[in-house]
């Protein structure tokens, strides 16, 4: 079991600003479907299309994974992430200012903030690595842990680079592929970057918090490895004018496994630890094997394998890890601030289980998105807008609860000098 090293966790603030964004995000992506609900969901190149595949991509998975790195790799891989409290900020509002522009740009053809953005993404990312990439390489212990990690951000980068290279293109600056970068691009992102950093979270997340036993080291080693030699080969393919089987492939059996392996794992627990951790992370690990078969099939164009995948496999994901992580960062954050003898109140009671199951419900109705992609209308697209718009809206206040309710245990106390 993973111990936990609440000292060297980093000022509460820094990552509950990226998780509390996340949500926001989220009924951001509701309002642009019930804006664009009639073309939103038709076909991969359009403008809403684009821009609201990036408001799931960065603005809430992005800002979810950022916030759960910078929290886990100190806290519980004993990693050391320098810079945090001053370059933290600065990469918060580097990310979600290039996220915003970047949809207004693909939205509204704008071309000045597609250019902005193509230069503050990958600033970011790169800003994300500085800070968390010598940490990883000088800390002991965990290799495969660590190895996980260092993948995952360094796709993050890639694709975040590549993405600056699709934008200037769209801007009208670049000649380029757009086609064949978009391929790689994508299977990057989801495979290299949002894929191999859950795989590598869960590690830890499903033994502590769901009861389960891990992977055999050799197993996931060889699992990461495929990962990265099947993506590098396969973009080298692609970009080198070969077809996207090799890519789509890669995508489809590497990400499946992933999602086969999680659920095997909850099967065979002895005593699973049943909670709303538990079936977030069942749920959107079935979601995301249907979208890899979905992806594999071709239905709609992968218009089916998005809305699956990006709209309710992943984002159940990092919900349900943000549903602990809030208020784990709520309870460090009254340990530092109170003196010995005072009795603290448990995570639990920073959010109860029954507020996290009501996040849990209220992503019931994300369903209605897949069905919008495979039945195209604008009356079901926006009623699935209204969805996201009230999912998101009540995960949000949900983990603002954990902020009230420390707030007034604090008034109720003396705080230490």
């Amino acid at each position: 079991m993973t111990q936990l090293r609440l000292e060297q966790a980093p000022t509460p603030s820094l990552p509950r600003r990226f998780l509390l964004g996340a949500p926001c995000w989220g009924m951001l992506a509701g309002v642009l479907l019930i804006v664009d609900g009639d073309t939103a969901l038709r076909m991969r190149w359009s403008p809403a299309t684009l821009a609201l595949v990036h408001v799931f991509t960065l603005g809430v998975l992005g800002n979810a994974m950022l916030g759960s790195v910078l929290q886990f790799l100190p806290a519980a891989a004993g990693v050391r992430v320098r810079g945090s409290a001053m370059l933290g900020p600065w990469l918060h509002v580097l990310f979600n200012l290039g996220v915003l522009l970047l949809v207004a740009g693909l939205h509204q053809g704008w071309h000045v903030a597609l250019i902005v953005a193509a230069v503050l993404l990958p600033l970011a990312f790169v800003l994300l690595a500085a800070m968390t990439v010598p940490g990883l390489l000088a800390a002991a212990g965990q290799r495969l842990l660590r190895a996980g990690f260092s993948v995952a951000i360094g796709f993050a980068v890639l694709t975040a680079l590549l993405g600056g290279l699709l934008a200037l293109g769209l801007a009208g600056d670049l000649d380029l592929p757009l086609t064949v970068l978009a391929d790689v691009h994508a299977g990057w992102g989801v495979l290299g970057w949002v894929v191999v950093l859950m795989a590598t979270v869960a590690r830890v997340v499903m033994p502590m918090f769901q009861g389960t036993g891990t992977l055999r080291e050799p197993v996931q080693a060889a699992w990461l490895g495929s990962v990265v030699l099947a993506l590098l080969g396969a973009a080298g393919w692609r970009l080198a004018g070969g077809g996207g089987a090799w890519l789509l492939g890669t995508v489809v059996l590497l990400g499946l496994l992933f999602a086969v392996a999680g659920l095997w794992l909850q099967w065979r627990a002895p005593r699973p630890r049943r909670g709303p951790l538990l079936w977030s992370w069942r749920a959107g690990l079935a979601m995301l094997a249907l979208a890899a078969l979905a992806l594999l099939v071709d239905v709609r164009g992968g218009m089916l394998a998005g809305a699956l995948g990006l709209g309710v496999a992943l984002p159940l994901l990092v919900s349900g890890m943000m549903l602990e992580i809030v208020p784990f960062i709520g309870w460090i954050e009254l340990h530092r601030r109170i003196g010995r003898g005072v009795q603290l109140p448990g995570v639990q009671r920073l959010l109860p289980v029954h507020e996290k199951n009501r996040v849990l419900l209220a992503q019931l109705p994300l369903l209605l998105l897949p069905m919008a992609a495979c039945w195209p209308s604008a009356w079901l697209a926006r009623v699935a807008g209204l969805a996201l718009v009230l999912a998101w809206g009540c995960a949000w206040w949900t983990l603002c609860g954990v902020r009230r309710r420390a707030n007034h245990f604090l008034s109720t106390v003396e705080p230490r000098p």
